[in-house]
């Protein structure tokens, strides 16, 4: 079971209240309206992976079913190789005015569950948990398809004093990410309707940019398509540490549908990965490049050309 696309339900001022309007037009119809589409335009494709699309209930309650849902893939063992969270993403007018039709946010975390910070501090990888490259996949699919429309990667779990479904899955150990609008408008979030000195609050339709919805559905469904079309992700990377030497040996198991693989690499301090090599359909390969001067990944590639989300090598003495 590989990608996901997932979103969240909506509430007023009073989380707890249940007897006035909570129109929930951006948080999150937003993220129905989505799911929906991209559940319509996917239907007939064909896939080597299972794609769920999945709608939660009780987010704001402390994300219940997402929760619910996440730890029940776990106990029954499925593979999660993804969620694609969409929660916020259909207005591109933020609360200065500034128009912003051409971003959406895409967040991610940076420590995956169970991971050993005395092992991340010594390798670096604190920015290459399975989410952040999940992220950066999706970046990297959803500008090639959509030129006129970018992701922008930003380092975080989520915003601060904010939450979403994506997280769930990170606290079951899988690679989740959150698609938001790049400007929110908080007078128009968990707000009663009313008018007030001239302002109007509430989450209603009329803040609504249907046209900047449609974009990051398309943005979403490029992305979703390309994992659930494509090779998985490499399991068992390792970097081989047990030389002294300035050269980098890499390895990893076999992918299925896989025809060859790519090293990408990139500096310690980049954000992205720069530079790819393809090494042939193995599952090892040795770069002149110093593992200590650059961190590498190991990607997929099938025989249509589609490529699966890099696997950050763990070193191995």
């Amino acid at each position: 079971m590989r990608p996901w696309l997932a979103f969240a339900i909506s509430r007023n001022s009073d989380n707890a209240d249940i007897t006035q309007d909570a129109p929930g037009a951006d948080d999150n119809g937003s993220g129905t309206a989505a799911v929906i589409e991209a559940a319509r335009v996917m239907a007939a494709l064909p896939t080597h992976a299972t794609v769920i699309f999945a709608t939660y209930d009780s987010e704001e309650q402390g994300l219940l079913g997402s929760a619910h849902h996440a730890a029940a893939l776990k106990a029954a063992g499925f593979d999660v190789e993804g969620d694609l969270n969409n929660d916020i993403i259909g207005a591109s007018v933020g609360d200065q005015g500034e128009k912003n039709p051409g971003l959406v946010r895409i967040f991610s975390e940076a420590l995956a569950a169970g991971a050993d910070p005395k092992q991340v501090n010594l390798v670096g990888n604190e920015n290459d948990s399975p989410s952040r490259e999940l992220a950066r996949y999706a970046q990297e699919v959803g500008d090639r398809y959509q030129p006129d429309f970018k992701g922008e990667l930003v380092f975080r779990l989520d915003r601060f004093l904010r939450g979403g479904d994506h997280a769930s899955f990170n606290a079951q150990g899988f690679p989740a990410i959150r698609f938001v609008e790049p400007v929110e408008t908080f007078a128009h979030q968990h707000q009663n309707v009313r008018t007030e000195k001239g302002a109007r609050y509430g989450d209603l339709q009329e803040f609504m940019d249907f046209d900047y919805l449609a974009r990051v559905t398309r943005y979403n469904v490029s992305v979703l398509a390309s994992l659930a079309m494509g090779p998985g992700c490499p399991d068992s990377a390792k970097v081989l540490t047990k030389a002294l030497d300035n050269k980098t040996q890499l390895t990893w198991m076999p992918v299925t549908g896989a025809v060859s693989y790519e090293v990408v690499r990139r500096k310690t301090t980049d954000a992205v990965w720069t530079d790819v090599t393809p090494v042939g359909n193995v599952t090892a390969a040795t770069l002149p490049f110093s593992k200590d001067n650059w961190l590498f990944a190991i990607r997929a590639v099938d025989a249509q050309g589609h490529r699966g989300v890099p696997a950050f090598p763990i070193p191995q003495r």
